[in-house]
């Protein structure tokens, strides 16, 4: 899946407002342009995006069926 049908699917399963998805779109879109990053460049905006992430904390936390059920 690249960024652009992940973009689709959070928009057509309304997951605007979940975070961890809008992060995993942030790191699609960064493993599409590494090609064109240097190293240095690359390393910083990962950091900026596991920054974010860690900045979530335990959203989680009581929503565990609803985030983490398997879909199969």
């Amino acid at each position: 899946m690249n960024s652009q049908d992940l973009a689709k699917y959070i928009e057509h399963t309304d997951g605007m407002g979940k975070s961890w998805l809008l992060v995993q779109l942030r790191l699609k879109k960064l493993a599409e342009a590494k090609p064109d990053l240097s190293p240095e460049e690359y390393i910083v905006r990962l950091e900026d995006i596991h920054q974010d992430m860690m900045n979530l904390g335990e959203w989680w936390v009581g929503m565990e069926n609803e985030v983490f059920r398997s879909s199969s």
